[in-house]
């Protein structure tokens, strides 16, 4: 595996695999990297001739400059990992390269980005999307890969792809979850040995909500989850009932044949988040 610091050389570097026809993977990642991203590594180095890593700490998707700060960064160890997952480049570039200038860009999500974590998170996605385009010029892959537990992300990258016209397929690969139950997050690491058990409580909330629902409307299944997470010391910012495709709110089953529960909570000062699928 090779480290590449500059668009200029990754160019450089698969432009005979797009001269011979060789598909390309991308698996934009900002580093932490885990058993849920060596998943995403592992089917793009099956589906593809070539897998391009990134590892980037994107700060214009942070709309909190302590998150940002307190983003784990573990370099060394990500290289380790991808080159175990059989990846062929991680491409690694510093904040100066990817914004040599300010990137004023505006993406139009609508209705995506106004719900769940677009209200909590003002710009987060515009900044996604900023960093996600940047990616795709750059690397031109054939095969793009996400993790579904960033289901709203995965959803409004899926919608930037489609409504500026990127040829590119994206790939949504299942959530990775420890034996416990607790979905795989970068964030994770942040989580002291107290904390890491108290984060539980959110896929437990989720698991018990599935036989719940089945014989309850959405709106005690709302209530429920809710009632859940508030009888623990994690705090809730919300949990929502959407359609899988709009991510809009659903009041009642019937409106969808597609219903997802998404949510967070702060975990002493981590903010983590899941979803379940009904």
């Amino acid at each position: 595996m090779e480290i590449i610091y500059t668009t200029k050389a990754l160019q450089a570097k698969l432009a005979n695999a797009r001269e011979t026809g060789t598909t390309i993977g991308l698996v934009p990642t900002m580093g932490a990297l885990h058993v849920g991203h060596a998943s995403l590594i592992r089917r793009s180095v099956a589906e593809n001739g070539q897998t391009v890593v990134s590892v980037f700490v994107n700060p214009t998707q942070f709309n909190d400059p302590r998150d940002l700060a307190a983003y784990p960064r573990t370099l060394s160890a990500d290289c380790r990992l991808l080159e175990a997952c059989g990846a062929d480049y991680a491409f690694v570039p510093s904040v100066e390269e990817m914004y040599p200038v300010p990137d004023t860009r505006l993406f139009d999500l609508s209705p995506l980005d106004e719900v769940m974590e677009g209200r909590f998170r003002p710009g987060h996605f515009n900044g996604v999307c900023q960093i996600v385009s940047k990616l795709l010029d750059a690397v031109m892959p054939t095969r793009a890969y996400f993790g579904e537990k960033d289901f709203q992300q995965l959803a409004v990258i899926r919608r930037l792809v489609s409504r500026y016209h990127y040829p590119v397929e994206i790939v949504g690969c299942p959530i990775v979850r420890d034996e416990d139950g607790l979905a795989l997050s970068s964030r994770n690491a942040r989580l002291s040995v107290a904390e890491r058990g108290q984060a539980l409580c959110i896929s437990a909330a989720l698991f018990d909500s599935r036989p719940f629902a089945a014989t309850h409307t959405a709106a005690e299944t709302k209530c429920f989850v809710e009632s859940l997470i508030e009888a623990t010391p994690l705090r809730l910012e919300y949990f929502e009932l959407v359609d899988g495709e709009s991510l809009q709110p659903i009041a009642h089953w019937e409106e969808t044949r597609y219903p997802v529960g998404c949510i967070a909570a702060y975990c002493g000062q981590v903010r983590l988040i899941d979803n379940i699928k009904y």
